[in-house]
């Protein structure tokens, strides 16, 4: 089931109507079954993998908040952890791994090709894996105490709106609120729904149509590909990741709203970042406070922040040389965790380097003005994380370094080899993009304060959202991040 579906649209409905129309006692139950029926629409015997993981880090939580010795705990913590990622292994990275083997052993002629049986990616396991490991590692630091019922624990990794591709949640963010029975809010209701028309907006109108420009953009001989198509791609894609994926974060939060619960936000404009520290405080902020939290932070030797705000951008701003060990390593993994292929790798390390350039000149920064190092900031930090986005979109590393040596072809510059359009709806996107933070940061502020006029440009705005929803909705493309 995926949420640009009127499957999905009905299940929230019924799951909404029936949370609201029951008690809490039975509220719980019902979510835990919803969002099973929810995961198990793709594939029931992958409910196996799920409760698996659920039992484990259940009980290794319950017997670690009743061990005294720092020994005992930090082996059921190494349990958690070791369990967690050998199931994550098994299935994302076990071919990767042994084909990265086999290609070492043929460098010494060793004949290495060990017969694997067919291995499918269960659905959100990248996910739901980070999500319930935080959720171990808390309790082993004590920032929070064992859930007993197994039914909150449950729904905190289970709960439908975010189980297959985020926001990775905290489990302080969601098992108290379970706890309560929140009263009906109608601001909840209608915020709720205008987050699910914006979210099928980004999903069904914006990503869906730039989708086959890109696929057919990126199969294309890499001979065939001017410079100018090579910058065209990167920026189109930039922009396809970025409605996908907030799209997904929208309707979940959406949601999620409809019934009472609050999700942390995971996107804030990011394309306006006027740094790589600005750029990883808006994007994907869930995983990337999940990797400053859980992994760059210990590996640097420091003592983890019982919070989850602002990704990244605090780890961005280190400057010693343990810091760029630690940045290099920590991005390196967090590359391989999108996917078990070397471009994933380069891609880490790619924002590895552009965070270590923005460290060693930031304190060569001579402009006062706040407006104009801004400006600046953005005119380099934009180009250069669009340009990052050929490694993550590319098949090989050896296509993406094709594509990027087509930059230095000064005299491709003047070639177009992709459709007059395209370049035409990359610009206008890109502008939009940039507009639509100035109208919902600061116009929107203005109308406000004249309430009636508000309300018509709202009706106006989502009359219009909502018919194109109607429009364009059916399940063409699955979310990028499902693959994760």
């Amino acid at each position: 089931m995926i949420f640009n579906s009127v499957t999905y649209l009905i299940f929230l409905f019924i799951v909404t109507v029936g949370y609201w129309l029951t008690p809490r006692s039975i509220r719980i139950p019902l979510i835990f079954v919803s969002s099973l029926t929810f995961y198990g629409f793709w594939k029931p015997e992958f409910l196996l993998i799920l409760f698996i993981t659920l039992i484990i880090d259940y009980y290794t939580a319950i017997w670690m908040g009743k061990c005294e010795t720092a020994s005992n705990r930090k082996f059921l913590l190494t349990l958690s952890v070791c369990s967690n990622l050998g199931l994550l292994f098994f299935f994302k990275y076990l071919y990767f791994a042994t084909d990265n083997i086999s290609f070492i052993a043929g460098c010494f002629g060793v004949d290495f090709h060990p017969r694997l049986i067919s291995i499918i990616l269960p659905l959100g396991i990248s996910f739901y894996t980070f999500q319930t490991m935080s959720y171990t590692i808390d309790v082993y630091r004590r920032f929070i105490e064992p859930e007993k019922n197994f039914l909150y624990y449950a729904n905190f990794v289970l709960y439908f709106p975010q189980l297959v591709a985020g926001p990775i949640l905290r489990a302080r963010e969601v098992i108290e609120q379970l706890k309560v029975r929140p009263p009906f809010d109608l601001q909840d209701i209608g915020h709720g729904f205008r987050r699910l028309a914006k979210g099928l907006f980004l999903k069904v109108v914006i990503a869906d149509n730039i989708a086959p420009l890109v696929n057919s953009g990126f199969a294309a001989r890499t001979a065939d590909l001017s410079a100018l198509d090579v910058w065209t791609l990167s920026f189109l894609f930039g922009l396809q990741i970025y409605f996908d994926f907030s799209a997904y974060s929208h309707i979940a939060i959406g949601s999620a709203s409809l019934m009472g619960i609050h999700f942390p936000e995971n996107f804030n404009f990011p394309y306006i970042a006027s740094s790589p520290k600005d750029f990883w405080r808006r994007w994907h902020i869930s995983l990337s406070s999940w990797i400053r939290d859980y992994l760059y932070l210990p590996i640097r030797g420091q003592k983890a922040h019982d919070h989850s705000k602002n990704g990244l951008a605090m780890a961005a701003g280190e400057k010693s040389s343990r810091d760029s060990k630690a940045l290099f390593l920590t991005w390196m993994i967090m590359g391989l965790w999108h996917g078990a292929n070397w471009t994933f790798f380069f891609w880490g390390l790619w924002h590895a380097i552009l965070i270590q350039i923005y460290r060693l000149t930031t304190k060569l920064n001579k402009i006062n003005n706040t407006t104009v190092l801004n400006f600046v900031g953005w005119s380099f930090t934009i180009p250069a994380i669009m340009l990052g986005w050929i490694f993550f979109r590319a098949p090989s590393v050896k296509t993406a370094l094709k594509m990027y040596a087509k930059l230095f072809c000064f005299s491709s510059y003047s070639e177009l080899g992709l459709r007059e359009n395209v370049y035409v709806i990359t610009f206008v996107l890109m502008i939009g993009t940039i507009l639509s933070y100035w109208v919902f940061t600061y116009l929107s502020k203005r109308i406000k304060k004249d309430t009636a006029f508000f309300f018509l440009i709202e009706v106006i705005f989502y009359t219009a959202v909502i018919f194109l929803d109607i429009v364009f909705l059916r399940p063409i493309q699955q979310y990028i991040y499902f693959q994760f």
